[in-house]
């Protein structure tokens, strides 16, 4: 992977990762319920589910470059189509004022780690979404010429490392930012931000050529 596509990885999976989801929720809500540990070892296990995903995506993708070259590019297209859709959401979300970060109510309970992590990895490694997501997002950055499974877990470590981070730090903030990141100006300019580039983004892999 040249440098300019690999940058262009770091800034789509880090945005990707920022955009709150399933995994975002899983983190936000177990820290509420144990103390920033819950969080940690909630992230732990919804990052580790991500190698899941990885091997499974790439065993897709050698399947199909034995088919058919165009079904590797039509592969392409639809995780280009997948970014351009959720940069599109997110402008959508200032229309519509919709909080970025919805907060939960509920005080500190017990922290177990086994439960902590097995919530985190069940919640990423069963969600059908994180699958599909994988599978159409990953092989804009494959060389189909080298080994899917290697540049797969290779890809999904950097994954790893930038969600282990946000998760982890989101955990910390959860009670001391809690005003913060319900905020009208915090949504709005998020979405704006995460919406532009997103659609960038898609439609820069869309044109290129494989």
């Amino acid at each position: 992977m040249d440098s300019q596509l690999f940058a262009t990885f770091i800034v789509a999976i880090t945005l990707l990762t920022l955009t709150p989801g399933v995994d975002t929720m899983v983190t936000i809500r177990n820290s509420a319920r144990g103390g920033w540990r819950d969080g940690f070892a909630t992230s732990t296990g919804i990052c580790c589910g991500l190698f899941l995903h990885a091997i499974v995506s790439a065993l897709g993708i050698s399947v199909i470059l034995l088919q058919s070259a165009n079904g590797f590019q039509f592969l392409k297209l639809l995780g280009a189509g997948y970014l351009i859709w959720l940069g599109v959401s997110s402008l959508r979300g200032i229309v519509q004022g919709r909080s970025v970060f919805r907060l939960p109510d509920s005080g500190i309970r017990p922290f177990v780690i086994g439960r902590s992590f097995r919530e985190g990895f069940l919640s990423n490694a069963l969600n059908p979404k994180t699958a599909l997501f994988y599978m159409a997002f990953l092989p804009q950055f494959i060389d189909p010429e080298g080994s899917a499974l290697t540049q797969s877990l290779w890809l999904a470590a950097i994954h790893f490392m930038i969600a282990m981070v946000w998760q982890c730090s989101l955990a910390m903030a959860v009670n001391s930012a809690r005003r913060w990141l319900q905020s009208k100006v915090v949504s709005v300019g998020f979405n704006a931000v995460s919406g532009s580039v997103l659609i960038y983004l898609g439609a820069r892999l869309a044109l290129t050529e494989t």
